[in-house]
């Protein structure tokens, strides 16, 4: 185990910053295998994260004194959050569903989805100014930017939304 006494005080913050970005950075991903439903992953994740944030908390606690200590924990902490978020947004685990209204062009959008291999539904409806057409289509997130891409080469007027999804796998799934 670490033995805290053999550690320089002044390197102490820097250790349990370092111990917290990971902490926390293991405990984005966590949350994200749960939404998922990867139990694996989570227990694994959730192992690591408590046991590092045990030798953390642990660290602050014994020098109460020392407020780089305590600096170096909140700090850890914030920066873990978004080097977690830096690494779930890298990893792109799961899949997402792509919501696309087009004025004149949804035709021409859906044959190019289905041309890079996903499949895409349309919907025709009624829009503020006239008739549109809706395409819906899931896709791994991996490949969002590429077809949001695809889509505004199209149509840069399209309007886009994206929502995580778990999908069931019934129908024509590229996955």
């Amino acid at each position: 185990m670490l033995n805290l006494l053999a550690i320089p005080s002044t390197l102490m913050p820097i250790i349990i910053f370092l111990l917290r970005v990971t902490d926390m950075s293991l405990d984005t991903l966590r949350v994200l295998f749960v939404i998922r439903g990867r139990r694996p992953l989570a227990w694994i994740m959730g192992f690591f994260q408590s046991a590092l944030w045990v030798v953390a908390i642990t660290s602050v606690l014994s020098n109460l004194d020392n407020l780089w200590n305590l600096i170096g924990y909140a700090s850890g902490f914030a920066t873990g959050n978004v080097v977690g978020m830096a690494i779930e947004e890298r990893l792109a685990i799961g899949h997402g569903h792509l919501r696309i209204i087009s004025s004149h062009l949804g035709n021409a959008i859906a044959e190019a989805i289905r041309g890079a291999g996903h499949a895409v539904t349309e919907i025709p409806g009624r829009g503020k100014d006239g008739t549109v057409t809706v395409i819906s289509c899931s896709v791994k997130r991996r490949d969002i930017d590429n077809v949001q891409r695809k889509v505004y080469e199209i149509d840069p007027e399209a309007f886009i939304t994206v929502a995580d999804i778990r999908p069931l796998y019934r129908g024509y799934w590229r996955a």
